[in-house]
């Protein structure tokens, strides 16, 4: 089987993908796969890498995969191409059975990418189209979440129209006060790994906080800060399109485990730069009702918003009184060594390469089921 590797993209977690790509590469067994890595500029560009680049990451285990810009090597999407034929390099064709795009952030894991891989006809590792987007819009995730009875953390948002006004951004700012009360987050709608997030303590330090998040994003959320306790859950299967004769199908929580930050909140420092920034605590420390109460959440969040193959959901449990939220669901979480969702699944019994190995295999499934619904007369 061919598997194609998308990594790096035009996203400001472009770095972060690099390290996750590197991880998968190093996991996939090539001695039944063939694989095709394709690196895509932060500029957008897209480039078909030399076996040299996978050679050289798997003898050096300290590097991470770097992205060659060969014109020569510049690879083209062919709508309607199918396996044999989505992809192009100059007038050659490069087969491709499934695709695995390890990308964080905006044109990356916001449907984007999942579009024109369907628009390509390739199955591909991951959440569709519509989750993608959704998930990647933290304030269509809270409408969704709520509507299905998932509490979230309290919030309102402001979009950039809402600048035009300055009576109507006084009126944000004195509902933010009002209902939410300082501490306050805010942070990007449609932004990753952090970038943009701010806490603000009074009204001064939140107007310079909205302004710093409007530079990431034409929509922002301010939330409630809460004292909580970082929880997270690894969430796999085909809800959606499982026909039950796959078992690999169904959909399992994996945790939850706790992310204990070292900084005041888990920023992009703490997450990426900091190797002491935090400590991920497998298993986390509850007990069995919270623990069944959180997982039960995570499915019923992965199955609403139609997500499929993998995703991270995040939790904040507070510390005061025990209430829990659903913050976010990631729908390409981060798959470094060091990150969540490979360590929950492998503290479960599902080993890294048996989990990609999975991922794969789901995402040939879902293609087929989709791939016989009519869409002709």
């Amino acid at each position: 089987m061919t598997i194609a590797l998308l990594y790096g993209g035009k996203s400001g977690e472009h770095e972060i993908s690099l390290i996750s790509a590197t991880a998968i590469a190093r996991n996939i067994d090539t001695s039944e796969h063939q694989l095709k890595l394709i690196g895509i500029t932060k500029e957008g560009r897209w480039y078909l890498q030399d076996y040299g680049e996978l050679a050289r990451i798997k003898r050096d285990q300290k590097t991470t995969l770097q992205i060659h810009e060969d014109a020569a090597m510049e690879v083209s999407v062919v709508p309607a191409g199918g396996k044999k034929g989505a992809f192009k390099v100059g007038a050659n064709h490069i087969p491709v059975d499934v695709v695995i795009p390890a990308m964080h952030g905006t044109f990356s894991e916001d449907g984007t990418v999942q579009g024109l891989l369907e628009m390509a006809d390739v199955p591909y590792v991951g959440c569709g189209v519509m989750a993608s987007a959704v998930a990647m819009d933290k304030e269509k995730t809270k409408v969704i979440l709520e509507h299905a009875g998932i509490p979230v953390v309290p919030y309102i948002c402001i979009r950039r129209s809402d600048l035009a006004s300055s009576a109507r951004y006084d009126e944000l700012l004195e509902e933010a006060q009002s209902k939410l009360g300082f501490p306050l987050f805010v942070k990007p709608c449609s932004a990753g790994s952090s970038d943009g997030v701010s806490r603000a303590e009074d009204l001064r330090h939140l107007n310079g906080a909205i302004v710093e998040a409007f530079e990431w994003d034409d929509k922002i959320l301010i939330e409630k800060a809460i004292n909580a306790r970082e929880l997270e859950c690894s969430v796999t299967g085909n809800p959606t399109t499982a026909s039950g004769s796959h078992k690999i199908e169904e959909t399992v929580v994996y945790g939850p485990g706790e992310i204990a930050p070292s900084h005041e909140f888990y920023d992009y420092d703490a997450k990426y730069n900091d190797p002491k920034g935090a400590k991920l605590l497998i298993p986390a420390k509850v007990d069995e009702v919270e623990k069944e109460t959180i997982r039960n959440l995570a499915a019923q969040a992965y199955k609403a918003i139609d997500a499929s193959g993998l995703s991270r959901v995040d939790f904040f449990v507070d510390k005061e009184n025990g209430d829990i939220y659903l913050n976010e669901i990631n729908t390409l979480p981060g798959f470094t060594s060091i990150s969540m969702f490979p360590k929950l699944c492998e503290s479960e019994g599902l080993a890294f390469d048996e989990l990609i190995d999975m991922l794969i295999k789901q995402a040939q499934f879902r293609f087929k089921a989709t791939r016989n619904l009519r869409t002709d007369r």
